[in-house]
């Protein structure tokens, strides 16, 4: 650990500390964005359209944005282990600290080999950090890329019969404030998952049960899915994350929303009856 824990803790972030939640409008970050705020933090949203813009392609908005902020959460799109990302996360994270920020909490994947290029690269910064690598979420069923697919009833993915431990974006967004509000979590990698292993068939199963509707899981070959997300002007690098899952790298629960939080992390059928409930589903 880069810091003593028996200290008094000064780098906690407190009340009414500036934090800077890069991608504060995203799947995590708005959460996070919301918990810290709650707790009196001065919130800054690291976006393109912030008032303060954040924009990872242009390192002259970077000092801005860091100006006055003791901590940030640092996601990055559209993936950390695509290329130019170790480089971006490195630079940025030097920079950070030059300007003060030295917390910084890292939203990572699970067996992601160029991901973890990324992290290697934010903790030579010689930042007080903390990786968190998170499974598959829940929400993407939801809030981005099945939320289609799954109001058409159909979800067609090139993922055979493997196996997922989806996690809760809340559950992820617990950790992250909790490792940014604590210095006990400063030197730390923890991997999060729910609490068991899902197939796509499993998946489309407990949405059925949750919309009251038939939705069904139709394998595909990864060329076919390739060529429908260029289709859609979707980068073809994210089919080949779906190799994380066919080769049974991240095929086993992990233990991180409990190490953090002394609790057992939601299931998948909690989220899907919630998010069922708001009726984004329907049809």
């Amino acid at each position: 650990m880069t810091t003593n824990a028996k200290n008094t803790q000064k780098n906690d972030v407190r009340s009414n500390d500036t934090v800077l939640v890069i991608g504060g409008t995203g799947k995590t970050g708005r959460r996070v964005a919301d918990r810290l705020a709650a707790r009196g933090a001065d919130v800054r949203i690291g976006s393109r359209t912030a008032p303060v813009p954040f924009v990872w392609e242009d390192p002259d908005t970077w000092e801005p944005a860091l100006a006055g902020v003791r901590a940030v959460y640092v996601t990055y799109a559209p993936d950390l282990g695509f290329p130019g990302a170790a480089e971006a996360v490195g630079a940025f994270a030097r920079t950070a600290v030059e300007h003060g920020a030295r917390r910084l909490v890292l939203l990572s994947g699970r067996g992601e080999e160029g991901a973890q290029v990324s992290e290697e690269a934010l903790k030579a910064s010689g930042a007080d950090w903390t990786v968190v690598r998170a499974a598959w979420f829940d929400q993407n069923f939801d809030e981005s890329f099945f939320l289609d697919a799954v109001r058409a009833g159909e979800i067609a993915l090139p993922v055979g019969d493997a196996v997922e431990p989806f996690v809760d974006v809340e559950d992820i967004a617990d950790v992250v404030v909790a490792a940014l509000a604590d210095d006990r979590h400063v030197g730390r990698t923890y991997e999060l998952s729910g609490p068991r292993l899902l197939g796509f068939h499993d998946v489309a199963a407990e949405l059925s049960k949750a919309t009251g509707r038939t939705i069904t899981y139709v394998p595909v070959g990864l060329d076919e899915y390739r060529a429908a997300l260029a289709a859609e002007g979707l980068p073809p690098e994210f089919a080949d994350l779906f190799g994380l899952i066919l080769d049974g790298r991240n095929a086993h629960l992990a233990p991180g929303v409990r190490e953090v939080l002394g609790r057992e992390p939601a299931d998948f059928a909690d989220y899907a009856r919630r998010a069922a409930a708001t009726g984004v589903w329907d049809v």
